[in-house]
């Protein structure tokens, strides 16, 4: 079948797009003035990275995701925006 993807790549995929997903609920947070510049910004990441095919380079993508959300997660909870 083509276009199919291996395991590997349907776990690394799976990762992605739950990373985005979170990154996105986590925006929905933000003070309504920086909401769209955020998503934006997700989105401009995830684009600029998306034909990325190195999969240590992915790992690092993903752990740093994992990493820069958290930490937005937490400096929204510090602000309030909870």
């Amino acid at each position: 079948m083509a276009g199919s993807l291996d395991l590997h790549a349907f776990i690394t995929r799976s990762r992605v797009l739950k990373l985005y997903r979170q990154a996105l609920r986590i925006a929905r947070r933000a003070p309504p003035h920086s909401r769209d510049e955020l998503r934006q910004t997700m989105r401009q990441e995830m684009e600029n990275n998306r034909h990325c095919n190195d999969k240590q380079r992915i790992r690092f993508l993903i752990s740093d995701g994992l990493q820069r959300i958290k930490d937005l997660d937490e400096m929204l909870d510090m602000q309030g925006h909870g």
